[in-house]
């Protein structure tokens, strides 16, 4: 039998038990749970080392919005958890593994619809949204259907999805126009402004004196639109300009739907 490796991160320790729980009860499923977005990561890592990859991710929406996870009994399923390393909410998880790790599969778990995070979570490179107060039955219709590259979402939340994308699309499309009003010059300069570099280190890098650097700021910023350097980098990941390749030459890299 074929077994499927499923992840249950969620930092409401009872939920990820019971859910945990409930899920290896399935002949064909193995489960095990995370308390937090760090302790999933190294999860992720500790099974892809030693060849047994997570076919699927179930993320808390909330992830981290908690104070502290809930303290109780030896689990049935051990939660392991990760709070010293930090919190990474559930959307930054998404797109951290769609990004290390490209074959799992995540569905979102989530207390409630909401058109404008469902989106975000689709565009992070989540494979569906269900409902916690779902039945076990339908959550595991979703994570086969996941696995066979279908996308899942409630009935209810298609049209506002729908909406949120095409905004979002929209969104970018006009910050990809702007973002070809700039001259290469100005271009290379944006990216390292995406890269965090400050006026001295643009002008070391691009062997341009200071002086130089500041007219080409100001001229990407009258170009974008903008009234600050934070602005103009959000418009230009928005357009999917990377920062530049700080080890070698300056690089556009395509970027994620915001």
């Amino acid at each position: 039998m074929v077994r499927i490796r499923v992840l249950v991160v969620d930092d409401h320790r009872i939920f990820a038990e019971s859910l945990a729980a409930a899920l290896a009860a399935e002949p064909d499923v193995e489960v095990s749970a995370a308390g937090s977005g760090p302790a999933a990561l190294r999860c992720l890592d500790r099974a892809a080392a030693e060849g047994r990859r997570y076919d699927v991710l179930l993320v808390d929406a909330d992830l981290g919005s908690s104070a502290s996870a809930l303290q109780g009994a030896r689990p049935a399923v051990p939660v392991h958890d990760g709070q010293a390393d930090g919190l990474v909410d559930g959307i930054s998880l998404v797109a951290g593994v769609r990004s290390g790790q490209p074959a799992v599969r995540t569905v979102v778990l989530a207390e409630k619809d909401d058109p404008r995070r469902a989106a975000l979570a689709l565009g992070a490179g989540a494979s569906g949204w269900v409902a916690k107060d779902c039945s076990l039955s339908r959550l595991l219709t979703v994570i086969r259907g996941v696995l066979r590259d279908e996308t899942h979402l409630p009935p209810a939340l298609l049209t506002g999805v729908l909406r949120e994308l095409t905004a979002a699309r929209k969104h970018r499309t006009e910050s990809e126009r702007l973002v070809e009003s700039l001259t290469p010059r100005e271009r290379e300069v944006l990216r390292c402004m995406v890269a965090g570099l400050g006026r001295k280190a643009v002008a070391e890098r691009l062997f341009l004196s200071p002086h130089t650097v500041r007219t080409h700021m100001q001229n990407v910023l009258g170009k974008l639109g903008v009234h600050s350097t934070l602005a103009a980098v959000a418009l230009a990941r928005r357009a999917g300009v990377g920062p530049a390749d700080l080890a070698g030459d300056v690089v556009e890299r395509g970027g994620q739907l915001a």
